[in-house]
């Protein structure tokens, strides 16, 4: 069973980004209201609980029509950091002049300060906040350091009524970042077994296998997946072709939900809808295709076979 400090309680959850083909919040183009509350009319009948990244003009809409649309969607709400240093080994880019890094600084603090305010504007609506996604993970090219976060952590805590968590790969968990948690409600971990080369035979266990080993390190705290699911298509890069489909996709996320109901973990499934606007321009880009729906909202396997129990169309 899931954690004895249960802070959230297990329910269906999903990772949402509503950024249709065109559409991108690095060219500040974001889905409009209706645009919005279509996403939420398909996701209602089988999802109780979304992950909004950032506090950005997405979320903003997002909050909007839950409340004014009478949805019963509750929000856990995050605030993208920027990288403040330096990570040499991310393989697509981390290192940035230090002006730049002094400017995402202080975005990232008005970031924080945002996230607060919103926080305190849908208090019925929000029901955990994050200060941050995947910041600290060896490959990221927005790190930011264990202190900062702590700073942030403290200064959010101070100012909101509800718990506060990290989203981070399963691995700096066991080790840089023991601080951190310490000062979290709750610890919020992701995993990803295919990209980590694991067929979806072995997918499942994995996934169990990274979840015990935070859990066992921090025996006082709730974990939750913040992040898991599988991709349906892939050029190659990190993911073999062959790894990846509609089938093998249906396969991991039922597996992965009916142990998530039997254990009572909260799984918040990675991701809703595909995004086009990530990783490469390869229309093959595995970045751009991990949602149970297509850009265009057409439904995959997993949602027009019916199967599973928080996955049906």
């Amino acid at each position: 069973m899931s954690s004895k400090n249960q802070i959230l309680p297990y329910t269906n959850a999903i990772c949402y980004s509503g950024f249709r083909d065109g559409q991108s919040p690095e060219t500040n183009t974001f889905p409009s209201y209706d645009e919005i509350k279509q996403d939420l009319m398909l996701l209602q009948s089988n999802w109780q609980s979304l992950r909004l990244y950032d506090c950005d003009q997405h979320a903003e809409t997002v909050l909007e029509v839950i409340q004014k649309e009478g949805f019963s969607f509750d929000v856990m709400l995050g605030a993208y950091v920027m990288a403040e240093k330096n990570n040499p080994e991310c393989p697509w880019g981390g290192v940035y002049p230090n002006s730049e890094l002094a400017i995402n600084k202080k975005l990232n603090q008005k970031r924080i300060a945002k996230l607060i305010s919103m926080a305190n504007a849908y208090p019925e609506i929000i029901t955990s906040v994050s200060v941050g996604n995947e910041a600290t993970v060896s490959w990221t090219d927005h790190l930011v350091t264990v202190e900062s976060l702590l700073e942030y952590v403290s200064l959010i805590k101070k100012s909101v009524k509800q718990p506060v968590t990290f989203c981070e790969n399963y691995v700096p968990w066991l080790d840089k970042l023991t601080p951190l948690a310490a000062e979290l409600d709750f610890i919020s971990i992701h995993t990803y077994p295919v990209w980590e080369y694991k067929t979806v035979d072995d997918a499942l266990a994995y996934t169990i296998e990274n979840y015990h080993a935070v859990a066992h390190a921090y025996p006082e705290k709730q974990v939750v997946i913040t992040e898991a699911g599988w991709a349906t298509k892939s050029n190659g890069r990190g993911i073999p072709p062959h790894h990846v489909n509609e089938e093998l996709q249906r396969e991991y996320i039922n597996q992965l939900l009916d142990w998530a109901e039997e254990e009572g973990v909260l799984i918040y499934l990675f991701e809703a809808f595909d995004e086009n606007w990530k990783g490469s321009d390869d229309p093959l880009e595995p970045e751009k295709h991990w949602g149970i729906y297509y850009t265009d909202r057409t439904p995959k396997l997993v949602v027009r076979e019916k199967v599973g129990v928080r996955v049906n169309a």
